[in-house]
């Protein structure tokens, strides 16, 4: 689970890597014989049983950053990657995090480049809030709606749903499975909602040299079920 990719270290929320930092990482799988691929990827070469050395990498909230330091990153090293945009703020800025800074988010025509560069674009709801406390109207805009904007943006409907602040509960995943996603994605959603459309993953951030990397992979199996049609042993989403 990334977020931004930039030089800026003014970084409160801990969500930004450096383009070095992000080429060190991706250059650590490379070397233990993993690659980057979109979830859709992993969740397809999952139910082939092919999915061994196979890591979903995902990239939160639609930073303008992603199509500029992001991709040319990853084609580098022979990945792809999930990134979860926000169709309510497009070429607008992360107004929700309060203490900044602010970074600019994708544009339509960069979403489009983002598809014709290789990677999946999902949806993380319109614009960003606690789908947890949304009122049922104000969920069916973050999450159907949503879908269907992406659709009309990239000629094709998101298979994939990231839960904003990665909050969820039972009501707002009935939602995600209504719309049509496929998947979705949290961070530690629990055992009782664990699954394909309540994937867990891994935050990587600006402190993750390798040995943080090494234990993190680890641990990922132990602190975490895989959820049912994620059970392979060598699939995970970071």
């Amino acid at each position: 689970m990334y977020h931004s990719v930039d030089e800026d270290r003014d970084d409160p929320y801990q969500v930004t890597v450096t383009p070095a930092r992000l080429d060190a990482q991706l250059r650590w799988m490379r070397a233990r014989g993993l690659r980057g691929v979109t979830v859709r990827e992993l969740l397809a070469a999952t139910a082939r049983h092919a999915a061994r050395g196979l890591v979903g990498l995902t990239f939160d909230d639609g930073y303008a950053d992603f199509l500029h330091q992001a991709v040319p990153l990853l084609h580098r090293h022979g990945c792809t990657a999930t990134v979860f945009a926000l169709p309510g703020r497009l070429g607008g800025d992360n107004a929700w995090d309060d203490l900044g800074p602010r970074k600019p988010l994708l544009t339509a025509p960069e979403l489009r480049r983002c598809v014709d560069a290789g990677m999946e674009v999902a949806s993380h709801g319109a614009r960003h809030i606690d789908l947890t406390h949304a009122d049922d109207a104000t969920l069916r805009e973050e999450v159907h709606d949503s879908r269907e904007h992406l659709r009309a943006l990239t000629g094709e409907a998101p298979d994939g749903f990231c839960y904003p602040y990665g909050t969820l509960d039972a009501r707002v995943v009935a939602a995600v499975r209504a719309a049509g996603y496929t998947y979705g994605c949290a961070i530690d959603p629990g055992a009782d909602l664990a699954g394909v459309l309540a994937l867990p993953r891994v935050h990587i951030g600006q402190r993750d040299t390798a040995w943080r990397l090494t234990a993190k992979r680890r641990l990922h199996r132990l602190r975490r079920r895989a959820p049912a049609g994620l059970a392979h042993p060598a699939a995970a989403v970071s």
